[in-house]
């Protein structure tokens, strides 16, 4: 799906109930909000400048995550990855 538009692929994200990773913060953030405000849902968006950290602190840090909040948590949730060190 890397030829895809963002916006199709948080639609392939919430079609399969999954939370979206990406570097792409300023237009992940925009998304977000217009579907909020538009009443509309997604399984959560985790975003991460590129980069930032290795692939290594960036698993570390997902783990993190992972742990800390359930799939019902992350729903409609934008989290940034640089809170979970």
């Amino acid at each position: 799906m890397t030829d895809r538009s963002d916006e199709e692929q948080l639609e392939f994200a919430r079609s399969q109930g999954r939370v979206l990773f990406t570097f792409n913060a300023s237009d992940f953030c925009r998304i977000h909000a217009e579907l909020l405000a538009d009443g509309e849902s997604h399984a959560g968006i985790v975003v991460a400048p590129q980069q930032r950290y290795s692939v290594g602190e960036r698993v570390r840090r997902l783990l993190k995550l992972i742990a800390a909040k359930t799939a019902e948590e992350m729903h409609d949730q934008l989290e940034f990855l640089s809170r979970w060190a």
